[in-house]
């Protein structure tokens, strides 16, 4: 099944108007461009966050039908921005459960929330324009390693739910 994503995936990020993804392709692009991050170091691990979200975006739309029982504006879906892709997955009860677990397993004197909350914190301070903003090594790589740690980065997170 193929879903148009016109302005979803567009050509900032190297595909034209009116392009065609799945959701196995939309993994698939979230593996890659994680990968290219640990390469580039800049804002890649963002992008490998905004793809996997808009995979769970289309397994909301493929397990649930929900386009069709409730009135939604397509238009949402042409967003760079985490919370609002969580809210439009249906994950907001999923991320709560997530930070409340994570706060409760917060090591004494560790990050207050957990190690989760702080990852999902730094994730979410990831922005389109980041790709384009210079950045010194250390901050590139606290954003992947936030994206990337296991069993507490945001990806690994989104993995259970695309």
């Amino acid at each position: 099944m193929r879903y148009d994503v016109a302005g979803v995936i567009n050509e900032d990020q190297g595909f034209d108007e009116g392009a065609t993804l799945n959701q196995a392709e939309l993994r698939q692009m979230a593996e890659v461009r994680i990968k290219d991050a640990k390469v580039l170091l800049d804002g890649g691990p963002g992008d490998a966050v905004e793809c996997a979200l808009k995979s769970c975006l289309l397994a909301r739309m493929i397990h649930t039908a929900w386009v069709f029982e409730e009135k939604w504006q397509a238009r949402e879906c042409l967003t760079h921005d985490f919370e609002e892709l969580v809210r439009l997955a249906g994950l907001i009860p999923e991320l709560n459960a997530r930070q409340a677990a994570s706060a409760a397993a917060a090591a004494p004197g560790g990050p207050r929330g957990g190690a989760f909350t702080t990852n999902w914190g730094l994730a979410i301070q990831w922005k389109v324009e980041s790709r384009y903003l210079a950045k010194t090594e250390a901050e590139a790589r606290a954003l992947y390693d936030a994206i990337t740690n296991l069993p507490d980065g945001v990806l690994e997170w989104i993995r259970n739910f695309w």
